[in-house]
């Protein structure tokens, strides 16, 4: 019996190890994710008008470039393991709650490759006040968007038998 409509894969119901697993790795990700976006909102990028426009760009290139090793994984094992709870989702799980973090992550996916990266690029280039504040504002739409998605695990997660 397809669970699902909108995915052609059965729900692992014979495998809650592999359900529990993937829940697992996608909530460790989504709340890593979801804490790491409020200290870069709250601390990290504001610092940024600190740094000084002579050493700024040199700053920001080596930000992005140690950044990307941390994020990276994150985001990756977040993205896979969303997908994964498409197919295969708690039992009690309704099957809206796996299509809602998609379309969140998807919200923070886009905002990060159309407006985050375009600004962290201007910023390599030479120290932009413009650039730094519209990064800055933009980046609540990420926070805000992980923050819900954290709030979504924990209540998929609870609604686990």
């Amino acid at each position: 019996m397809l669970r699902n409509p909108f995915w052609p894969i059965r729900e692992c119901q014979d495998k809650p190890m592999f359900t529990d697993a993937v829940l697992a790795l996608h909530a460790g990700s989504t709340w890593f994710m979801t804490g790491l976006i409020w200290f870069v909102q709250i601390v990290h990028y504001p610092l940024f008008s600190w740094v000084g426009e002579g050493a700024f760009s040199d700053y920001e290139v080596e930000h992005t470039r140690r950044t990307a090793h941390v994020v990276g994984p994150a985001m990756l094992a977040e993205l896979s393991s969303s997908l994964a709870l498409l197919a295969f989702y708690p039992a009690r799980c309704p099957a809206w709650a796996p299509w809602t973090g998609v379309g969140l992550l998807a919200i923070i996916w886009l905002t990060t490759f159309f407006i985050s990266v375009p600004c962290h690029s201007r910023l390599a280039r030479r120290f932009d006040p413009d650039a730094l504040r519209w990064l800055v504002r933009s980046n609540w739409i990420r926070t805000a968007a992980w923050s819900l998605r954290a709030a979504l695990v924990f209540w998929i997660s609870t609604a686990v038998d």
